[in-house]
This record gives structure tokens, sequence and C-alpha cells, in this order.
């Protein structure tokens, strides 16, 4: 029994049977991971929930806030899915991730967050896959089975933080279950993050973190913007902005959330750690 096979996830099967049918391509290569990508703050929740949620359920996002019904996000997955979703629980929706094909310790779009859940590879036959994201409302799909995307992304000439291949996994993402390891970014040894990572059913790993200066922050003004650079500047410590910092200034209320999503843009594009 898989966890597409548990009662109530009739749209999930329907999902995944719409976007193999419009599929080509070899069978993915099984060692590649689906990796989650997100800022820890909700650690403890995740830890004591042991569930990994999608926008629709926790109204929370790393990327645009549009799912609600009638929504962008709920408009791309009624095409993306065949309409499987539009009259679906919100917890039976998918959650997004994408596919580390590059091999990236940090994971596959860290454009999303520092951290990332690495998923085992039994996530990899119920999960769904487009390229480019979503938003752009792609006409490329995927499944583990017939998988053309990996040669589509790599003759493509896009920005770092940009050069994902979504992942849409289907049915419940139990930490305890599809979750080889939670990986956290450095900054946050010794923290609350690091405490609340502990508590998660799953092993905790670290990658070889984001760091980046003040001074290569001001090379780059015409990435996010000017202003962008002077925020980095006002947060920074001692020169510097890291994972555990950003994060402090977007708790902090001081800032706009997308002003501070920005500058970490900023951060995972040009202070990423060597591959």
């Amino acid at each position: 029994m898989t966890p597409l096979d548990a009662p109530g996830l009739a749209h999930a099967r329907k999902a995944l049977a719409h976007v193999a049918d419009g599929s080509t391509g070899d069978a993915l290569d099984p060692s590649l991971r689906v990796t989650l990508n997100f800022h820890p703050h909700f650690l403890r929740r995740l830890a004591d929930e042991g569930v990994y949620r999608s926008q629709f359920v926790t109204g929370t996002s790393n990327g645009g806030l549009t799912a609600r019904p009638g929504g962008d996000r709920w408009r791309w997955e009624s095409r993306i899915f065949g309409g499987a979703y539009d009259e679906a629980p919100a917890h039976t929706r998918p959650v997004y991730g994408a596919l580390n094909f590059r091999h990236r310790p940090f994971g596959a779009a860290p454009r999303f967050g520092s951290a990332h859940l690495r998923l085992t590879a039994a996530a990899l036959e119920r999960t769904t896959f487009c390229y480019p994201d979503s938003f752009l409302e792609p006409v490329d799909f995927g499944v583990a089975s017939r998988m053309r995307l990996v040669a589509l992304a790599e003759a493509d000439d896009k920005d770092p933080l940009d050069d994902y291949i979504e992942a849409q996994v289907h049915g419940p993402v139990v930490i305890g279950r599809d979750v080889e390891a939670l990986v956290l970014d450095p900054s946050h040894k010794g923290t609350e993050v690091e405490a609340a990572a502990r508590l998660a059913p799953c092993p905790v790993e670290w990658h070889g973190g984001f760091r980046l200066s003040v001074g290569e922050l001001r090379r780059h003004p015409g990435f996010r913007g000017p202003a962008y650079v002077e925020l980095g500047a006002r947060v920074a410590v001692d020169g510097w902005l890291d994972a555990a910092i950003v994060q402090e200034a977007a708790g902090s209320g001081r800032y706009d959330p997308q002003d501070v999503k920005k500058l970490w843009h900023c951060v995972a594009r040009f202070g990423a750690p060597a591959v």
C-alpha cells in the first residue's frame, strides 16, 4: 500500500494520472531526490504536527500568496491537474518542492529558504513535475516514469535561483516516513531552530551555509534593486548576512516581509556555499 492508496486521496490519484498522460521521456534517475526548501521559522510546528502542509492549509509561503479559491495558485493547479483538486479539501492538495538534479547540498530551490527536507526515493512515485515554475504556466510536465524535463532545464540558461524543476508531491508528506533528512544552514546551530529540528522524527544534517558580505552585496545593485542592498546593509551584523540574520529581520516586525524576501534572494544568489 502506498500513501496514495489511503481513503480520501482520489483527487491526488486523478491529478497524478492526468499529468502522466501528458508526460513523455525516459524514467527518472531513481538516485535523484525532491527537496522542499523553506525558511525554518515554523520548525516547531512542523515537529509537533509531523506533517509538511501546503499553502492552502497554512496560509503562508515563501513565494506568492495566492492559494485560495479563484486565486492564481488555485487556477494554476486546476490547469495542471485537470481540475482534480477543484473541489478537494485543502489538506489533500500537493506540497511544492523541486527536483535536485544538480545535486546541490542546500536543496534544489534555495530562493524559497535556507533549510530543506530531502524526501525519500519512494516519494518520487507520487510526484509530478513541471518546467519552468507553475506560475509561468508551463507546457512541459513529467512524472517519475516519463521525465524529459532534466534535459530541458540543463539546456536552458536561467539564473541559478530560477533554474529548478518544480515538483508537486501528492498525498501527505509525513516527516517520520517520507523524509530522509532535515538539512539546515549552520547559522542556526545552537539556536531555537536547531532545538526544534531535533524534535522532528528524522535525521538532522547541515549544509555549507549561506553567507554574504555587504561589500559583495553592493556589487549587485541590479539584481533585486538598490533598495535591497541598503536593507542588507542595515540588517547585517559586522558587515555580514546569513540565513539566521535574515530570518531575524523577517520576524522582527521592523521590515516589510516582501522586502526581506528580496534580500534573501540576494543572499541565496551571491552567498551560496561552494558546491
